[in-house]
């Protein structure tokens, strides 16, 4: 799921500029876009979700 993700990401012109997995809790973190705007959790199950101010 997190190729695809970037791959999409990509597709729109969106540059990555962090790919992190977190060995701990299973977790892949994605920071995208021309200003930091995107970041995606992708759990071990695969169901990605957009994270904003209100979850951190």
């Amino acid at each position: 799921m997190c190729f695809i993700l970037c791959q999409s990401l990509s597709d729109l012109h969106q540059d990555i500029h962090l790919f992190r997995f977190n060995v701990e809790i299973g977790e892949v973190y994605i920071l995208a876009g021309a200003n930091d705007e995107i970041e995606i959790i992708v759990p071990q199950n695969g169901a990605w979700r957009f994270l904003d101010e209100t979850q951190l």
